[in-house]
């Protein structure tokens, strides 16, 4: 404190290059990379996907189950960076938005996405009060909605197709795909078989992707047969907790998966799952 009352200028103007310096950091962190950066965030049993476009367009797609999802943010996004320009809740389940109130505490969020269903556990209702309290804008995602980096990168809505307010969550929840040049992710959140026929039965050639992200933690409610004939990914990734109580991934999606040769990935083995394309060549990092 006797250094802070001597040298008062000399601290203040220490702090002012210090700030200077954080934010052309930041802004340095910001420029074009001309990759397109997929980051599956190990956030337990639980969901959270972070992209990251070429110009540095940033979407958050569910928080996983509580502040974990944080550190792992953090991990992701360039140094001194607190901005996320979509926030996406798939569905209002505990496991997909329990450390989305958080982050819309802690980043300055430009626009959160969501079904339009609501749970019976009040987190949803937690969640919708601090969107509101920072006037983010929201919308319904609907199919056809399209988030477009501006860059070659895009996130496009497959699911839901009309209103879900009064369905079960896991039926209701946001199915999006990823692309950038020749490079596909295809995001399933906890969607379930029927869901799965819906989109078939929509649109087959529309989800043939690089990437799937199994529905429901890689549980035997989804990843169907005939919905991975539409699919074929070649590497296909479960978001889920070690040893968690539900046995997921569950031996048939497994099997399902291995039978049409596709890589499985697990965040409860792996950790953080990075994968990383300049449009051509997607790399597993």
């Amino acid at each position: 404190m006797e250094f802070l009352r001597k040298h008062t200028k000399e601290v203040v103007v220490g702090a002012l290059i210090l700030s200077n310096i954080f934010v052309w950091v930041a802004i340095y962190a910001r420029q074009a990379s001309g990759l397109l950066k997929v980051y599956f965030l190990d956030v337990g049993q639980g969901d959270a996907i972070f992209i990251d476009s070429p110009t540095h367009g940033q979407v958050l797609i569910d928080g996983g189950k509580n502040r974990r999802v944080l550190s792992q943010i953090d991990k992701a996004l360039p140094f001194g960076d607190k901005t996320i320009d979509v926030v996406i809740a798939t569905h209002p389940d505990l496991d997909h938005i329990g450390g989305l109130p958080e982050v819309i505490s802690r980043y300055k969020v430009g626009l959160f996405i969501e079904p339009g269903v609501e749970s019976d556990n009040t987190l949803d209702d937690e969640l919708e009060k601090r969107v509101e309290e920072k006037n983010i804008p929201t919308l319904l995602a609907r199919r056809g909605m399209v988030v477009n980096f501006g860059d070659g990168a895009k996130l496009q809505i497959l699911f839901p197709n009309q209103d879900v307010s009064n369905w079960e969550t896991n039926r209701a929840s946001i199915v999006s795909k990823l692309t950038y040049g020749d490079s596909s992710f295809l995001l399933m959140a906890d969607s379930p078989m029927a869901i799965e026929d819906v989109l078939v039965n929509l649109e087959p050639t529309l989800l043939d992707a690089d990437v799937l992200k199994a529905g429901h933690h890689g549980s035997r409610t989804s990843t169907s047969p005939n919905f991975l004939k539409s699919v074929t990914p070649e590497y296909a990734v479960i978001s889920a907790g070690k040893d968690n109580s539900y046995g997921h991934p569950h031996t048939e999606v497994l099997t399902n998966l291995t039978s049409i040769g596709a890589k499985i990935l697990n965040t409860a083995e792996s950790g953080t799952i990075q994968f990383e394309t300049d449009g051509k060549i997607l790399k597993l990092k």
